[in-house]
């Protein structure tokens, strides 16, 4: 692990496996967790021979925690800085969730800028809380009460999210162990981040999407809905939507061995 310096100052944890391989994935975990949360994937991708480069995003993981900056805006500008130190060129990038949301703003920001493929899991997009025009997303008090949560009682938010990732049982283990990541996040990155959550729209960004892309999601996502993935598939001019009738939110693990399977074929395809 080393640290990239984004335009704001802010220390950007940067995991970079095997680099010495021409074959890139770069991961972009969501919110409130950090990179641990593709352990198996970072395994499988580097057993198959692929350079991995994962983050934590600002406020998460061993990253600085500032206490601004976590507009998508920002935090696709702290992407840009990472793939321009690492000379980045042709690479497979990959959101979960906010990460998604993040991912599509980059593709905005920066014209894709080295980007050869989009895989969007259980993306946030177009957006995380309801507006009058999409109406798919979590009620805007349900988005408050986690903001309100996460400044009174973060343990019990952390607690409450871990459990709500998925759909398939799961050993309590697992659970505790997701939980763990989430209360890893800073205070500040946690409701920050939230806030971004609650108040970006990225459905402009979809227009800026021109390379293949494939959105993997939860039929059973009780987080960011089933809708939203058909929205992105319908935004997003010739992409392919694989749903999972028996996952969560949690579409990373709640079932592994089928995830990590359709998951290699999107970036082998």
């Amino acid at each position: 692990m080393y640290y990239v310096t984004s335009c704001d100052g802010t220390k950007i944890a940067v995991y970079d496996y095997h680099p010495e391989c021409k074959n890139t994935v770069f991961l972009i975990h969501g919110w409130p967790l950090s990179h641990k949360i593709f352990e198996y994937q970072i395994n499988l991708l580097t057993d198959c021979g692929y350079r991995v480069v994962a983050v934590d995003l600002r406020g998460f993981g061993k990253s600085d925690t500032p206490a601004c900056g976590y507009t998508y805006d920002q935090m696709s500008a702290d992407i840009f800085q990472i793939v321009q130190k690492l000379y980045l060129k042709r690479f497979i990038l990959v959101g979960f969730s906010m990460g998604g949301a993040i991912a599509l703003r980059y593709m905005n920001r920066y014209d894709g800028f080295g980007v050869s493929k989009l895989i969007l899991l259980s993306a946030a997009a177009p957006c995380f809380a309801q507006r009058p025009d999409c109406p798919y997303g979590k009620p805007m008090q349900e988005v408050n009460a986690l903001i309100s949560l996460a400044a009174t009682d973060r343990p019990k938010l952390c607690q409450n999210f871990s459990k709500q990732l998925f759909a398939c049982p799961h050993s309590d283990a697992v659970i505790d162990w997701f939980g763990s990541i989430a209360l890893s996040a800073s205070g500040i990155g946690t409701i920050k981040s939230c806030i971004a959550l609650r108040d970006e729209n990225v459905q402009r960004d979809f227009r800026y999407v021109h390379v293949p892309t494939y959105i993997i999601h939860g039929d059973k996502d009780v987080i960011v809905s089933k809708e939203l993935a058909e929205i992105q598939h319908k935004s997003i001019y010739g992409s392919k939507l694989v749903t999972f009738p028996d996952s969560g939110h949690g579409i990373i693990y709640d079932q592994l061995e089928k995830f990590n399977s359709i998951f290699m074929d999107s970036i082998t395809d």
